[in-house]
């Protein structure tokens, strides 16, 4: 680079032109291009990055904002990587202090970097989750698929772990990357623990098409799709559905999630991660419709697990911008597992039903203990409150957030039995036209239902409650639920995407899924990590009102 390069007050770069060693007192990125072209542009920007230049700092020099820096390294390398460098020498092969996780919420600060894994390949998930899926669903010599391998993170895991693999992915330049990491010999204290231990096939392949493997073949699929238009991996590759906007990409997941189905035994699992995005400040939920888009497959929610990012910290600027524009930094993917039925289930054995033995909900409407004073705001999809007033810091975000003028309502809807029911609803004298926020407490027992039809009840009569509200919430306002998944029999009733599905009025518009989690709840409950994961976390679905 330059030797004298600078930056002024006003942002004008002053440098000495790498190219030429003109003396410059202008933007050093326009004298490049304009006066030695775009290939060398190019090439000098990558030279930056490959002497470790900060991503800013390119930035800044060269005039590109951070997706042209992408695209530049994609072009010339086939694969959007975050450093031009091989990985360091490898210290250790296993995670340090390693517990598998027992819990819906999973949170690692730290990336995890034994063996070959590392950071270079963009958007890359942590090799705690596959790690976590393989222990948890698979056994030694069992076939493990990611047909989105990537940089190879889960087939790394899935040869440290005795497991067999097959790693696909649609550009050649992953599948290369892969094998690079691919490359290392298993230490002998792997040996101790898994005596047969197995080299991945990785090659090139299409997640639409896995017609070379055999139907029931595969006990476990482990993948982590490009997020739709999010983070493009290639630049020119047919199929690549980094490159598809959101509405064809889950056209394209359904081709995806019925090749799973087909190649998967019965009784094996298949996790992906996934995440939303954002259009005109208002979450797009693609991890609810990849969600439905599998389970019409015909697969069972087994899990559904809240990953936690923690790159995302409410900075002064950020959280000033939060408040002026009342929107929520993302903070959360989603991990759903899915399991294929057996092939031959048990016919299921009609028993006639006592008349009170399911509970119904009652809407009542009430007043809120909220706390008195609020430091801060939550500035995150991902709100964590301490267990002593959980629902005091809940409730006191939700109204304080949506209601600046506290003209707000609430409606709980509790459980009763089916004998004992009374839907009378208890007013408390509050004028409730033009109101500015409806807040609907929603939340489900596990041991309150026994089928997906008494849940199905429950879900109508808690939307016909709000569809008769809506009249009451002025433009502009806000209707906020606060609900919770549930399990009947080892699967998992997601509450959440049901309401979603079943709130698509015209007059709402899905503004935050936030995860609410009480402090403490997402650490490690249980010896034993082949029970079912403990429900830890709720969410609050907030709805903008556009009537």
């Amino acid at each position: 680079m330059g030797k004298n390069t600078t930056s002024s007050s006003i942002g004008v770069i002053r440098s000495e032109c790498p190219v030429c060693g003109e003396s410059l007192d202008c933007p050093l990125g326009g004298h490049i291009r304009s006066q030695h072209g775009e290939k060398e542009f190019k090439q000098v920007v990558l030279e930056a990055k490959a002497k470790g230049m900060l991503d800013k700092e390119i930035g800044m020099l060269f005039g590109v904002t951070f997706r042209q820096l992408e695209k530049i390294i994609t072009e010339a390398y086939g694969i959007n990587i975050s450093a031009l460098k091989k990985p360091k020498i490898i210290k250790y092969w296993e995670p340090r202090n390693f517990k598998e996780e027992t819990t819906t919420v999973w949170s690692f600060k730290q990336r995890g970097d034994w063996a070959t894994h590392n950071g270079m390949y963009r958007g890359n998930w942590t090799p705690y989750i596959p790690r976590n899926v393989i222990l948890k669903y698979s056994n030694p010599g069992d076939i493990v698929l990611d047909y989105f391998v990537g940089s190879g993170t889960t087939a790394v895991e899935a040869k440290l772990l005795g497991r067999r693999c097959i790693a696909r992915d649609i550009n050649p330049a992953c599948i290369a990357l892969t094998r690079e990491n691919l490359n290392f010999n298993i230490p002998a204290t792997l040996f101790e623990k898994y005596p047969s231990l197995f080299e991945p096939e990785a090659s090139v392949g299409d997640a639409r098409d896995l017609s070379d493997i055999q139907d029931n073949s595969v006990d476990l699929i482990c993948a982590h799709p490009p997020y739709a238009g999010i983070i493009s991996y290639s630049t020119k590759i047919d199929g690549d559905l980094s490159q598809l906007p959101v509405g064809e990409f889950l056209k394209e997941m359904i081709k995806v999630a019925r090749e799973s189905y087909r190649v998967l035994k019965p009784c094996g699992k298949c996790a992906i991660l996934i995440g939303d995005t954002r259009k005109r400040k208002h979450v797009v939920p693609i991890g609810f419709r990849i969600i439905n888009i599998f389970l019409n497959e015909g697969f069972k929610l087994k899990e559904l697990v809240i990953k936690r990012q923690h790159n995302c910290k409410a900075t002064g600027f950020w959280y000033e911008k939060s408040i002026k524009y009342n929107f929520l930094l993302l903070a959360h993917e989603y991990l759903p597992t899915f399991e294929k039925p057996k092939a031959n289930p048990s016919p299921v054995v009609s028993v006639e039903e006592k008349e009170a033995s399911y509970t119904i909900v009652t809407p009542v409407l009430e007043n809120l203990v909220l706390k008195k004073d609020l430091d801060k705001f939550e500035t995150t999809t991902v709100w964590i409150f301490p267990k002593e007033n959980f629902e005091e810091q809940l409730n006191k975000n939700v109204i304080d957030r949506y209601s600046q003028n506290r003209n707000y309502t609430v409606i709980t809807f509790t459980h009763c039995s089916k004998n004992k029911a009374n839907f009378a609803t208890t007013r408390d004298g509050q004028n409730r036209c033009n109101t500015e926020l409806l807040f609907v407490k929603a939340l489900f027992c596990d041991n309150s239902f026994s089928s997906s039809k008494e849940i199905g009840d429950c879900l109508n009569k808690i939307t016909e409650a709000v569809r008769q509200e809506l009249s009451n919430i002025q433009r502009g306002g806000f209707l906020v639920i606060q609900t919770k998944d549930i399990r009947i029999n080892e699967h998992i009733e997601p509450i959440a995407i049901k309401l979603v599905d079943a709130l698509a009025y015209d007059a709402l518009w899905l503004k935050e899924i936030v995860v609410v989690v009480q402090e403490g709840k997402n650490q490690n409950h249980s010896n034993n990590p082949t029970e079912c994961l403990k429900i830890v976390h709720q969410y609050l679905l907030v709805y903008e009102v556009k009537k």
